[in-house]
């Protein structure tokens, strides 16, 4: 079964940094592309950034330059560096399988929730 525990979220102003941690529980990690997620106010859930399991990085157009998304294989870990970052980058933030996703999976873990504070 696939789980993920987010962490690492919080309060901060305009300009700061994060870094959130994504633990995943299932064997196949190493071999499974991951995606990190945003839910925003809207209730709608938009991948900001994914790396597969060559470690090939995709970003959306409102996070590049400035998140970097990495893993740890041999931690089940999945990290996203999150710099300058704005307030519309506040929101919950999860990670989760995006092969998956698209096709309809919809558990997910906790979250972390990140505010930005203008």
């Amino acid at each position: 079964q696939i789980q993920f525990v987010e962490s690492g979220g919080g309060l901060v102003q305009a300009g700061e940094s994060l870094t959130l941690s994504c633990a995943a529980s299932f064997s196949t990690f190493r071999f499974t592309a991951i995606g990190w997620y945003r839910r925003t106010p809207g209730d709608q859930r938009e991948m900001v950034a994914g790396i597969s399991r060559e470690g090939t990085i995709t970003y959306a157009d409102s996070v590049k330059d400035r998140f970097t998304i990495s893993r740890d294989n041999t931690k089940n870990e999945t990290y996203l560096q999150m710099n300058d970052l704005k307030p519309e980058d506040s929101g919950l933030y999860f990670c989760n399988v995006p092969r998956l996703v698209r096709a309809g999976y919809d558990r997910w873990g906790p979250g972390t929730q990140v505010t930005v504070s203008a």
